[in-house]
């Protein structure tokens, strides 16, 4: 006859520990947690944390990178603009000293007109102040002074001055400058002195 096998203490308080778990469905052997698993989730989510983080710098990158284009664009329009003022400025810079001048120009004119008086002057005298006059003539072009002389062409109010009118036969000359009393003077292209003219008048 086999004899009842003895529960000892300690096995009673195994038991006692074991037996709420089966119930619940859970196997004893299965109560720790995979350690690789944990460690894909984190990867995942790591990923997920630098792509997003990735993303806004490149946004940011983005933001940073029209600011700066348009700041240039700003500076090298502004730079233009000076440049452009600069030289605005120095085409009329000396437009009074210019001014001044043409009177000079004026009498040179005048004085060469009288050929007769001219020619009387002893040659080499004359030659070097021909080769001056000259000289200054060219100096104030390089510096954008053109002289208006207006012959032949239709009268304008806002360029020429008109000195007196004279009767004309034909009608193709009414209104047309038929002569010029004195030169007038372009400054870079800005009307510095309007020019003395007779104009032709016809009347039927």
């Amino acid at each position: 006859m086999f004899k009842k096998k003895k529960t000892n203490q300690s096995d009673v308080e195994l038991i006692s520990e074991i037996e709420p778990i089966k119930g619940a469905g859970i196997a004893v052997e299965d109560d720790t947690i995979d350690d690789s698993v944990v460690a894909e989730e984190n990867a995942d989510e790591i990923i997920k944390k630098l792509r997003e983080k990735l993303k806004k710098t490149e946004a940011e990158k983005q933001e940073y990178l029209t600011g700066w284009q348009l700041a240039k664009a700003d500076f090298i329009n502004a730079r233009k603009r000076d440049e452009a003022n600069r030289k605005e400025f120095i085409k009329f810079a000396n437009e009074q000293l210019v001014y001044d001048i043409i009177p000079v120009l004026e009498h040179w004119d005048m004085a060469l007109n009288h050929k007769e008086s001219w020619e009387k002057v002893d040659k080499n005298w004359r030659i070097g102040v021909e080769s001056i006059f000259v000289q200054l003539k060219k100096a104030l072009a390089d510096n954008g002074l053109v002289e208006i002389n207006p012959v032949g062409l239709k009268f304008d109010h806002a360029k020429h001055e008109a000195i007196s009118y004279e009767p004309v036969t034909d009608a193709g000359q009414d209104q047309i400058i038929i002569a010029i009393i004195q030169k007038g003077y372009l400054l870079n292209g800005k009307l510095l002195k309007a020019a003395k003219v007779k104009v032709g008048e016809f009347k039927a």
